[in-house]
């Protein structure tokens, strides 16, 4: 899953636009480092911070 696609999953944002706003603005970390590419392909245990939440990705949704 894209880190665009996983943040619009959990609810975090609305749109993609949205989502690539907060993105390249720095505002999102993957693994305690900055991440400004939307399609950064997330792997299973990665973890998602974005305004001081954090999540860990277990990997593709089900659904």
């Amino acid at each position: 899953m894209q880190l665009d696609q996983f943040l619009k999953f959990q609810g975090l944002v609305s749109t993609g636009g949205e989502a690539k706003l907060l993105i390249q603005q720095g505002l999102v970390q993957v693994n305690d480092e900055i991440e400004k590419r939307r399609s950064r392909q997330l792997q299973k245990g990665d973890k998602i911070n974005l305004a001081s939440e954090q999540f860990i990705y277990s990997g593709e949704p089900t659904n």
